[in-house]
């Protein structure tokens, strides 16, 4: 498979980067709760944190899957 072929489509390296970004994000929604607790807000679980992550990062992968293609076409142009 050739890097600079049109095989690597972005929603193919979405899913290549998906498990990252889920990890990525279940830690910020994890830390973010213990940031809302200061102000009284519950610290989210470790299922809650990997749920709400798991949700956000379809759209954010996504979004940087379409960003790392049109560099992927830059570079080759």
């Amino acid at each position: 498979m050739s890097v600079t072929g049109r095989q690597w489509s972005a929603t193919r390296i979405a899913v290549l980067l998906y498990p990252f970004g889920w990890g990525a994000f279940a830690v910020n929604v994890f830390f973010a709760s213990l940031i809302g607790s200061w102000v009284g807000f519950p610290v989210a679980t470790t299922p809650v944190a990997l749920g709400l992550g798991a949700l956000i990062a379809v759209p954010a992968t996504y979004a940087f899957a379409r960003h790392i293609r049109r560099l992927m076409d830059q570079a080759d142009a």
